[in-house]
């Protein structure tokens, strides 16, 4: 899929689809906010409100009213690509988001997921 496509998705299409894949292996709603919370700063009344304004997925990201600056240990990959390589700037905060959901869908602790450095 071309990166316009996934920036022009509603995110009000995606959350749904992180929450059940992280709800399939057993883990949680707040969970999977506390790691929206951790990456961009939105709590969950603001996660609420880009659902119902039905915010773009790359407006999402542009909008995040802080972006954990321990963002950027985070390695690893997803779609069988690494991360850490991405060189397009929106795409990479969006593939960070998808790494932390698949790290919390696999059972990783969330400490140790919210905390890349270790």
């Amino acid at each position: 899929m071309k990166p316009e496509k996934v920036y022009e998705m509603s995110f009000a299409k995606i959350y749904p689809l992180l929450v059940a894949k992280a709800q399939k292996k057993g883990r949680t709603v707040d969970e999977v906010n506390e790691v929206i919370f951790w990456l961009t700063g939105y709590p969950k009344k603001e996660i609420d409100a880009a659902i119902q304004q039905s915010l773009s997925y790359g407006d999402f990201f542009r909008n995040a009213p802080l972006l954990n600056p321990n963002r950027k240990a985070i390695k690893g990959v997803v779609c069988g690509v690494r991360v850490e390589t991405i060189e397009e700037p929106l795409m990479q905060e969006i593939r960070y988001l998808d790494k932390l959901i698949d790290d919390l869908a696999k059972g990783k602790p969330l400490d140790k997921i919210l905390n890349p450095a270790t």
